[in-house]
C-alpha cells in the first residue's frame, strides 16, 4: 500500500440499511460495504436476529438503501434458527408488498452454509472468490456476507497455549484478509459476530490495552471484552457492541423491564453514539427516547 494507491481508492460506499431509520442514524446509514463489521454481545442480545434481518434488506434496491443483491450467511452455531427466519420473511414481503408482487421469494436469494471449524470457513471463503468473480454465470451476486459466529469456530480449535494462539492469530489474519479482498473487490458488506468474555481485575481484557471509544463494556451487571482479543480486534473495521440491562421504572406500579443499547464501539467512518433498541416480532428498531 503506497500513497498513490490511497489517492486511487473509491471513496464512494454503499451503505445496507437495518431495516430501522433510528439504527441506520446511529450507523451513518446502515452497514458500509467494502467493510467488516463485527456485531459483539453476550447470547440473547439479538445480534443473530440482526444479522438475519440484514439478509432481507440486503435484497433492497439501492434507492431505499439497499445493496440489491443476494446474501451468504455461513454459520457455526447450530441448529440454524429456522423459525425466526421464516417469521422475517413473512414480515419482510408484508413491509414491501411491491417488490414481492410477481411472487418473487427473498429467500432464493439467500445461500445458507454451515462452517465446522475455522480452516473450514476459510476454505469456504477461498473457493468463493472464483464464483464471485463469475457472479453473471453462477448467480451468485453477493453483497453480504455474514459470519455467525467467529468466536465459536476458534474456540472449539485452538487451546490456549503459546503455540496455538500464534497459530490463531495467523488465520486471524488470513480470513480477514480474504474477507476484505472479497469486499473491497465485490462491494460486498461483511458482518460478523463475536462472543463475550468477563472482565477480571482492572485490565481491558488480557491485553490490558483499551480499544475502541468506551472505557469498558458492560451488560447484564457484568463488565466484559470481546472475545478473540487484541488480534482479531486488528482485523475488523467497525465494532458495534450490543447490551442488555435491568432497569426499574417507577410509576403508578414499580417494575422492571430489560433495556437493549446498540454501541458503536469504533469505526473509521463514525463518532461514538448509541441508542436504545427492541426486539419484536417484526425484527430488531431502534427506539427514539
Amino acid at each position: 500500500m503506497t500513497p498513490e494507491n490511497l489517492l486511487l481508492r473509491r471513496t464512494h460506499r454503499q451503505y445496507c440499511t437495518l431495516g430501522c431509520p433510528i439504527l441506520d442514524s446511529i450507523l451513518g446509514g446502515g452497514i458500509p460495504s467494502n467493510s467488516i463489521t463485527e456485531l459483539v454481545s453476550e447470547s440473547g442480545c439479538g445480534k443473530t436476529q440482526l444479522c438475519l434481518q440484514l439478509l432481507f434488506t440486503a435484497q433492497l434496491p439501492h434507492r431505499l438503501n439497499g445493496l440489491a443483491g443476494s446474501s451468504l450467511y455461513l454459520y457455526s452455531e447450530f441448529p440454524f434458527p429456522y423459525r425466526r427466519f421464516n417469521q422475517l420473511v413473512e414480515s419482510f414481503k408484508s413491509s414491501h408488498p411491491i417488490l414481492f408482487a410477481s411472487n418473487r421469494d427473498p429467500r432464493d436469494y439467500i445461500f445458507t452454509r454451515d462452517c465446522q471449524t475455522a480452516h473450514h470457513l476459510l476454505d469456504v471463503l477461498l473457493l468463493l472468490e472464483s464464483r464471485l468473480r463469475n457472479a453473471k454465470e453462477t448467480g451468485l451476486d453477493i453483497k453480504l456476507i455474514v459470519i455467525d459466529s467467529i468466536a465459536a469456530l476458534f474456540r472449539s480449535e485452538f487451546e490456549n497455549n503459546a503455540g496455538d494462539l500464534k497459530r490463531r492469530s495467523s488465520l486471524f489474519f488470513k480470513i480477514s484478509s480474504v474477507l476484505k479482498a472479497h469486499a473491497n473487490r465485490f462491494g460486498i458488506a461483511v458482518v460478523v459476530t463475536n462472543q463475550v468474555v468477563d472482565v477480571i481485575g482492572d485490565n481491558e481484557g488480557g491485553s490490558g490495552v483499551r480499544v475502541g471509544n468506551l472505557e469498558g463494556l458492560y451488560t447484564s451487571g457484568r463488565r466484559v471484552c470481546p472475545a478473540l482479543g487484541l488480534s482479531w480486534s486488528n482485523c475488523i473495521n467497525s465494532r458495534l457492541f450490543l447490551s442488555r440491562q435491568e432497569v426499574i421504572e417507577d410509576g403508578d406500579f414499580v417494575n422492571t423491564r430489560e433495556r437493549r443499547e446498540l454501541h458503536v464501539v469504533f469505526a473509521p467512518h463514525l463518532p461514538y453514539s448509541s441508542c436504545e433498541y427492541v426486539i419484536r416480532k417484526e425484527g430488531v428498531f431502534g427506539v427514539d427516547r
